[in-house]
This record gives C-alpha cells, structure tokens and sequence, in this order.
C-alpha cells in the first residue's frame, strides 16, 4: 500500500471545520462572560 492509497481511505474524524456555525459559538461565549460577571458582581469580589 503506498502513502496515497493509505491517506485517500483515511477517514475524517471531525475537527474544527466540522462544527457548527461560529454564531452559537460567540453567542454561547459571551454568555459565559456575562453570567461570569453577574457572578463576581454578586459576590462582591469587584
């Protein structure tokens, strides 16, 4: 088997092109980062 036939049957595993669109991550970071500042707010620790 040569290197060409041993990468043309590989399989693709997924990786970051494969996910989603990049709104729902940004809105999913920056809810993180608002919820994280409710939280420090409420503590009292700013």
């Amino acid at each position: 088997m040569t290197a060409h036939t041993a990468t043309a049957t590989r399989v693709r595993t997924g990786g970051p092109k494969d996910d989603g669109p990049k709104i729902v991550e940004h809105i999913m970071g920056w809810t993180l980062v608002v919820v994280l500042a409710m939280l420090v707010t409420q503590l009292g620790l700013m």
